[in-house]
């Protein structure tokens, strides 16, 4: 029997199953319209693509010590098939999980997982609060200042830009596209929007 291939709302519903916290859901929501936007440009699925964004961090919220491990867990208990399982998983290569990203679904899910986060907290610190007039360089500036963000491993957006074989400050402009995209629903569209 084939796997059940998951809609956006079944995703969407298993996300708010496990996480509650505006933080998780927003974080979801950037990493899906990211995964979007380059399924588009790179050829991939963009409704298997978008459901891995909203996925990927499923377990954050309850099991941060499990994390990826419950993820597959609870992707594999439900049916989900292998290779959403798998890109879930392969998010953390190197961090909490052993599954190295191999497909440009994995890959790119690995390079953009952390970079949201970064251009997200760079639109969110200028004077529009809105990532529709952010650019690469402004990114970049940020990127220098180690306090900036703390919590984003530079290293792991690089290596992510890497493995696609793709300049950093192109996977960049792709990302604020992406965000650009969803800016309304993502709260990125500016203070007065």
């Amino acid at each position: 029997m084939e796997p059940h291939i998951p809609t956006r709302q079944e995703a969407y519903d298993l996300l708010r199953e496990f996480n509650t916290t505006d933080k998780a859901l927003k974080h979801a929501l950037t990493v899906e319209a990211a995964m979007r936007y380059l399924a588009g440009k790179r050829g991939g699925d963009v409704e298997q693509w978008g459901v891995v964004g909203l996925i990927h961090d499923l377990d954050f919220e309850r099991f941060p010590d499990e994390h990826c491990t419950k993820t597959a867990e609870i992707l594999t208990e439900r049916g989900w098939p292998a290779e959403l399982v798998r890109a879930a998983a392969s998010h953390g290569w190197g961090i909490c999980s052993d599954v190295e990203p191999r497909s440009d679904m994995e890959k790119t899910l690995f390079a953009v997982d952390e970079l949201t986060g970064l251009v997200t907290a760079c639109a969110l610190v200028r004077p529009t609060k809105s990532v529709m007039d952010l650019e690469a360089r402004s990114v970049m500036k940020k990127w220098k200042q180690k306090q900036f963000a703390a919590g984003v491993n530079r290293e792991v957006i690089r290596k992510g830009a890497d493995l696609l074989g793709v300049e950093l400050t192109a996977l960049i402009d792709d990302v604020i596209l992406a965000l650009r995209a969803a800016a309304g629903p993502l709260g990125l569209a500016g203070a007065d929007k």
